[in-house]
């Protein structure tokens, strides 16, 4: 049996000299069947010797006519109709030619001109057939995986449904059975697009996905808006099925060879671009040599990211543990390698912010003109047992930044700080509070410019839940939720740097800024989400279990931003500031602590922590 995927990767397509050996070949066989059969049917006024001879003649000029119009340059390995057509039109025109130079010259009849009719067509199909062998093969052998791929739904009976169709069709390694389109447009439902049935309205999805068995749904339009996109995921998100999506319109310009995107968890959390001052913020960093404490983190490293597109005149980028920041230096290195960011300079500076006379020394060599203060210890359940490290880093580790910061007459600080602080239950969030009044302390009678900026869960961050499933997903379940109705608030990443940037822009000293941080999410149908996004079914392929709350955790996290009672707007939509409620001075309060907490047992360091941070419940 003639195996087609065999010859497919043997054959990846003829060379020109390869093509115009056959093309002579083709023109011979062309004209010769013409000849012969003018001679066998006896045509009068024909001189079979003659036009033998010419045969040659006519082959080096069409050759050469083919040559000129640049058939030998087409990509024939995937030819469709374009390519067909040109070959047709080259082939007409040098036959044309050739009956034209013969007409003009009396009593010479080379072939009749029904019979140049025929040459041209039939000298058409011979040069087409190794041209789309390879096309008609791979279509059949794409065909042949139909039944043992995915069962897919496509969505979008458009342009873009038509591009996945081929990219399925082109790309056998993808194991798609595509089954039907799937549209809101009335005039396309119960019509056939490319051989398959366009079904709708989109909102029929989870019954179309349970009547066809379906296994894949990809999202075939392009330049989808995300309050839409993410509308048709939560539709699709009702069953088990894997998603992926077409990118934007850009991407595929630029022949990505990864035209069809995997849908995650992300992109059914996120939320519309946030609008920044781009002008603001350049012209608070750019041509600025600037300190990022915790710089190998998740936020530390994508403040360095952003940042680097403003033009600054040096990073500093200043962290405890070498092999994050060793990451960020690689992949830094790499984009400036690859020209995919401008040259930066930067230096990697390895130490504890809680080491004063560290700390002191880089201030001295480097003068910064900005800080960023985003290290620091934020796992909650681990700090409640490590009491003493999250003081050391979160409380300690700040005030050595913002005092030397004072010292050294930076011009803005911008402590990274979190939702946690907000009426704390455990040691991290009571800290991080603490680390909030040392900003606003010393703010007061330092002319550096102090702000913080508070902010919720991150997707993606190290350690959050989103990894911690995924991971947990990939290895077959269980998956664990420490309550059944806690909830959460989430950010990307990039957007709440984006915003740190923009309050740190804003900042006029003294204010914490606080996130819009939208709608809040319920981790338990999280976790449902993520499972069925992987194409499994929640509590059959993949169980949930209910672990407990861990220490210090709270069910509800608290609202960061209130609109009808006590924040201040800003010109940014997701960013208020909260109104100053508390009058301290620390310097006694750091001594204090700085004096007895290496001496304190854990619970000790807390009630420590608590004389001060009077709004901090020690859970027992």
């Amino acid at each position: 049996m003639f195996n087609t995927n065999l010859y497919l990767r043997k054959h990846k397509g003829m060379k020109a000299w390869q093509m115009i050996l056959y093309d002579v070949f083709a023109i011979w066989l062309t004209y010769g069947l013409a000849i012969a059969t003018l001679t066998l049917s006896g045509a009068s006024a024909f001189n079979h010797r003659t036009a033998l001879m010419l045969v040659p003649i006519i082959t080096v000029f069409k050759i050469i006519i083919y040559i000129i119009s640049k058939i030998y340059r087409l990509i024939m390995d995937n030819a469709g109709f374009d390519e067909v057509f040109k070959i047709a039109i080259m082939v007409s025109l040098s036959n044309v030619l050739i009956a034209a130079i013969t007409i003009a010259i009396p009593n010479f009849i080379f072939i009749p001109e029904i019979y140049l009719l025929f040459t041209t067509v039939f000298e058409v199909f011979i040069m087409v057939i190794p041209r789309i062998l390879k096309r008609i093969l791979s279509y059949f052998s794409v065909n042949k995986t139909y039944l043992s791929g995915k069962r897919t739904l496509l969505i979008g009976a458009g342009a873009g449904g038509k591009l996945v169709l081929d990219e399925i069709r082109n790309n056998p390694s993808l194991l798609n059975n595509p089954i039907a389109y799937v549209d809101d447009d009335e005039t396309k439902i119960s019509h056939i697009m490319s051989g398959f049935p366009i079904l709708g309205p989109i909102k029929e999805i989870p019954h179309i996905i349970d009547n066809y068995n379906i296994e894949e749904v990809i999202i075939c339009i392009a330049n989808i808006e995300k309050s839409r996109f993410q509308e048709i995921i939560k539709i699709v998100a009702q069953r088990p099925v894997t998603i992926k999506r077409l990118p934007k319109f850009k991407r595929l310009q630029k022949n990505d060879p990864e035209k069809l995107q995997e849908v995650n968890v992300e992109d059914l959390l996120s939320r519309d671009v946030v609008k920044l001052d781009s002008k603001g913020i350049k012209d608070f960093v750019s041509k600025k040599r600037i300190l990022i404490t915790g710089a190998g983190g998740s936020i530390g490293s994508e403040l360095v990211r952003q940042i680097v597109k403003y033009n600054p005149e040096e990073l500093l980028l200043f962290d405890i543990y070498e092999n994050s920041i060793y990451d960020l230096q690689s992949e830094l290195n790499h984009l400036m390698k690859n020209n995919k960011i401008k040259k930066v300079n930067f230096k990697i500076l390895i130490g504890s912010v809680y080491n004063y006379k560290r700390v002191d020394e880089i201030f001295n060599l480097f003068k910064p003109n900005i800080v960023f203060h985003a290290a620091a210890y934020k796992h909650v359940p681990l700090m409640e047992d490590s009491s003493k490290e999250a003081v050391r880093t979160n409380i300690i580790g700040t005030f050595n930044v913002c005092k030397l910061s004072d010292i050294y007459h930076v011009e803005k600080v911008v402590l990274v700080s979190s939702d946690k602080a907000v009426r704390p239950t455990n040691i991290m969030g009571a800290t991080k509070r603490f680390a909030e009044l040392i900003v606003q302390s010393i703010n007061r009678k330092s002319k550096t410019n102090y702000s913080a900026v508070r902010f919720g869960n991150v997707l993606g961050s190290n350690g959050s839940v989103v990894p911690l499933f995924r991971k947990q997903i990939e290895n077959g379940g269980p998956v664990t939720v420490t309550h059944k109705e806690i909830i959460r608030y989430f950010m990307t990443i990039p957007e709440a740097v984006g915003l740190i940037l923009q309050s740190g822009a804003y900042a006029k000293g003294g204010e914490i800024f606080i996130l819009d941080m939208g709608e809040p999410v319920k981790i338990y149908d999280l976790a449902e989400k993520m499972i069925m996004l992987s194409g499994m079914r929640p509590h059959v392929d993949i169980k949930i279990e209910v672990t407990g709350l861990r220490p210090g955790e709270k069910l509800y996290e608290e609202l960061l931003v209130d609109k009808n009672n006590g924040n201040i707007k800003t010109d940014n939509e997701k960013i208020y500031i909260e109104e100053e409620l508390e009058e301290v001075a620390i310097d006694h309060e750091i001594l204090d602590i700085a004096n007895k907490f290496e001496e304190l047992s854990n619970l000790e360091v807390k009630q420590l922590v608590q004389e001060y941070i009077t709004s901090y419940t020690i859970k027992k």
